[in-house]
């Protein structure tokens, strides 16, 4: 989508470093759940690499411990990656150390990833209600057992371990330096914030200078930064304001992969940037199909079923008319999906600020789910524990 750019050597930071893996664009793609599966990555890793850059480091969607210690079928389908995929990313969330630590054995002893990452950052209501997500760094030694045993586990195969947290559970009950000075010194190779609360879900705007003040905190690995991340200006800008050694990108690419190819140049001293007309659009949306449907082992049904989710993000700010949004948001077979996307009016241009910006769900600030009596103590007891366990669902964010 965009043409090999000359390299420069005005990095606006150095490569980042995770563990043994050099970055040599210092950007994530967030694991989402339902989003950042293979087909999605590798349209974001496709765009990134066509500027001629290191396109950075792309994340699986999360899966689950006690799903991936069950040897359930969907969950090895989210640890296994294409051939063309290197460093391989993977997130695990867990709310018991025995489960995580062997959800990481197994992903780092079977070679099925290169990284892994641990979610602390879910805001989901029916995880925090019993304690998971970024409900749980408030207990402190819970995490503290669960990052042990995680990097404990992959430390033997030269796999890195590396965070990711939310601020806290809200404004009165913040957990991140204290997790995030923790985690440093259990051995993690970095470590990520979503600059909000879990009682902020996604709404208002994300808290940059949370992040600089993590930075303080945490000196000897890397600290990224991730909320708010529009466009690739909104990258500089953190990065400039907050001292941050990278960024995490979840919502702000969601309908855009190109905006990886906009990172890796603005990183590497490029002012080139990728402004998509419809037939560029239309062209990416059906290769995503053709991804999804791959992904699923040949199942057309199934990857159309997944491709709908993407297509109000895809179309974001271009007129392509009320009824065709509904008919794409309804493709069966991948037919039927190029029948509409031909019908499209293919000499539209880039819609410009009408197709940036915010996208996604914001929703507004929550009071957060909390088990009962959950923030009396920092402490876990016995009941607490045994609840805990409950709380490994199917489920991501943060």
């Amino acid at each position: 989508m965009t043409s090999m750019l000359e390299p420069v050597s005005t990095r606006v930071l150095p490569p980042l470093q995770i563990g043994p893996i050099t970055v040599g664009t210092p950007v994530v793609l967030a694991p989402m759940a339902g989003v950042t599966n293979r087909a999605f990555r590798t349209l974001c890793r496709e765009a990134g690499r066509a500027t001629g850059f290191d396109p950075g480091l792309y994340v699986a969607e999360m899966v689950t411990s006690r799903a991936l210690v069950e040897r359930n079928v969907e969950a090895l389908r989210i640890v296994t990656f294409g051939e063309d995929e290197s460093p391989r990313s993977a997130q695990v969330y867990g709310v018991d150390p025995a489960t995580v630590g062997a959800a990481v054995r197994i992903i780092a002893s079977e070679d099925r990833a290169d990284h892994v990452d641990l979610n602390f950052g879910c805001p989901v209501p029916k995880v925090t209600r019993k304690g998971g997500g970024s409900a749980l760094p408030w207990k402190k030694q819970l995490f503290t057992d669960i990052v042990r045993a995680a990097v404990d586990a992959a430390e033997p195969y030269g796999v890195p371990v590396t965070v990711k947290m939310r601020k806290g559970i809200d404004d009165d009950h913040l957990t991140y330096l204290d997790a995030g000075r923790t985690a440093e010194s259990l051995g993690v190779a970095a470590v990520a914030l979503h600059a909000r609360t879990a009682a902020e879900h996604y709404s208002g705007t994300a808290d940059w200078t949370a992040i600089a003040r993590l930075k303080e905190a945490v000196t000897t690995v890397p600290v990224l930064g991730n909320g708010d991340v529009w466009a690739a200006e909104d990258a500089l800008r953190m990065v400039r304001e907050t001292g941050a050694d990278g960024v995490v990108v979840g919502r702000g690419c969601q309908g855009r992969p190109w905006l990886f190819a906009d990172l890796a140049a603005a990183f590497n001293g490029s002012d080139q940037r990728v402004r998509p007309g419809l037939r560029e659009v239309a062209e990416t949306i059906y290769r995503h199909g053709e991804l999804m449907i791959d992904y699923y082992d040949g199942d057309e049904s199934k990857g159309m079923r997944d491709l709908r989710k993407h297509m109000a993000w895809y179309l974001k700010g271009y007129a392509v008319g009320g009824e065709t949004r509904r008919a794409l948001a309804m493709v069966s077979t991948l037919v039927e999906l190029r029948e509409h996307l031909d019908a499209l009016d293919l000499t539209l241009g880039y819609p410009g600020a009408d197709a940036e910006g915010p996208r996604g769900r914001a929703g507004s600030p929550k009071k957060p789910h909390l088990p009962y009596g959950w923030l009396d103590s920092r402490e876990l007891d016995a009941e607490f524990e045994a609840k805990l366990r409950e709380a490994e669902l199917s489920v991501s964010g943060g």
